[in-house]
């Protein structure tokens, strides 16, 4: 299941599930950064565990239930956490976004009163070339208030 949705393809055996949502499913959120697993910028929740989808084989992920960035948003309109990153202007080229955001929302679910080096940590494998880090952090927190209260 992909975003709530039953989804069916066919991969190559050697297709990363990132190649897979690209390529097969056409789900082009989650971005090839380094293709290794070091930047974050492919990141996924798949059974309620944050993965870099670079790194996982699209063959390994039967009967999985993943969420990429196209279903964060609902159809109320978007996640705290991806307007916490419009108004807090955590992106510029948008590269790392996709990434930050499925990281910080995996960090919410399991922790929805994050310190500042609570945040720091857990997005510590995502990395942004253009923004910085502090617009990111301040996001993560301003939607950690609004989605705890």
């Amino acid at each position: 299941m992909i975003n709530g949705e039953e989804t069916e393809f066919l991969a190559d055996s050697r297709d990363s599930l990132l190649d897979a949502l690209r390529e097969r499913i056409g789900l082009t959120g989650a971005k090839e950064g380094c293709n290794n697993g070091n930047c974050g910028a492919c990141a996924v929740i798949m059974d309620g565990r944050l993965v870099n989808s670079c790194c996982v084989l699209a063959a390994e992920v039967e009967n999985c239930d993943i969420t990429t960035i196209e279903g964060v948003a609902t159809q109320d309109g978007l996640h705290p956490l991806q307007q916490a990153f419009l108004e807090e202007a955590a992106l510029q080229c948008g590269i790392c976004t996709p990434g930050f955001i499925m990281s910080s929302k995996a960090l919410l679910e399991q922790n929805p009163d994050p310190s500042e080096h609570d945040i720091r940590f857990w997005l510590s494998g995502n990395l942004c070339r253009c923004t910085g880090y502090d617009k990111i952090i301040r996001a993560v927190q301003s939607a950690a208030t609004k989605m705890r209260g």
